[in-house]
């Protein structure tokens, strides 16, 4: 078993990035991608606990693409994560983040809500604050009784709290991605809220621009839908990876590597993504030490 997308709590998952290594042997997972949200901060860390023992582990990131009327996040495989262009941006993107949350929290207090900034950050404790922890403050304080009552009642948007945030286009994203020597991949592509016309439509546009897969296998992607995706990577000489956005306690209902009991992702999908990121780094030598 493989999982090619997780969030540890250096974005907005529980569990260390050395916690997530050694819950993938508890799991017995050969194959593991550190994806966290706009950030790399957990990736020395995280290969740092698999070298030599494993699961292989593979540096990664999710960076957030600017899209309507759904959500769209690029993932990032094989990242030089000490990339110097690659850190500004997640910077910028971070910075940006943190702006929202603050207007946030000023908007719950306009609304009647005691929510401090310091105390939100002090519980996120990690490089990046999100609404997640927005939300567990809420229930911190008893104003909610779950994280998904706070974002149906106050943070989603269109809710009373919410705050719009900055985001680059994803053709940005996949640039960013790819400068730094990774490779881009499309995430969950349900959630972009798109009918099938116009989804093969975006990804010929994004494969034209550099994108380099689709994340098919996905917890909430249906057989038929995984089986279609796969076609649509074979139309654009795309690879499909495969994840299921484990959180840790986060994730309601969803453990690494099989989702919610049923998801199966394909082992060989590792060496397709080394393939094809040999194909455009021919003599980077850059993985051999970190993924040992």
């Amino acid at each position: 078993m493989i999982d090619l997308h997780l969030h540890s709590s250096r974005s907005d998952g529980t569990l260390s990035p050395a916690g997530l290594v050694e819950r993938g042997r508890q799991m017995q997972l050969t194959a593991l991608a550190l994806t966290d949200h706009d950030t790399t901060a957990g990736l020395d860390e995280f290969l740092a606990a698999a070298n030599g023992t494993g699961p292989l582990a593979l540096p990664g990131v999710e960076i957030s693409a600017e899209w309507h009327p759904g959500t769209m996040h690029v993932l990032g495989y094989l990242v030089d994560h000490h990339s110097d262009a690659l850190e500004r941006t997640l910077v910028w993107i971070r910075q940006g983040r943190s702006a929202r949350n603050r207007q946030i929290c000023r908007r719950l207090n306009q609304l009647g809500y005691d929510i401090r900034w310091e105390d939100v950050a002090e519980l996120a404790g990690g490089d990046v604050v999100g609404r997640p922890h927005i939300a567990e403050a809420l229930v911190r304080r008893g104003y909610v009784a779950t994280v998904r009552e706070a974002f149906d009642n106050l943070l989603a948007e269109g809710r009373p709290a919410y705050v719009g945030r900055r985001r680059l286009p994803p053709e940005k994203c996949i640039d960013v991605i790819r400068a730094s020597g990774g490779l881009a991949v499309l995430a969950h592509p349900l959630t972009l809220d798109l009918e099938e016309s116009a989804l093969i439509k975006l990804v010929g546009e994004l494969a034209a621009r550099g994108l380099d897969g689709i994340e098919c296998y996905y917890p909430e992607h249906p057989q038929e839908y995984v089986a279609w995706l796969l076609r649509i990577c074979e139309r654009f000489d795309l690879i499909p990876t495969g994840g299921t956005d484990f959180h840790g306690d986060n994730s309601s209902g969803i453990e690494m590597g099989i989702g919610a009991g049923d998801l199966a992702i394909p082992d060989n999908l590792v060496d397709r993504l080394f393939s094809r990121w040999q194909r455009g780094n021919a003599g980077d030598n850059r993985l051999m030490a970190e993924t040992s």
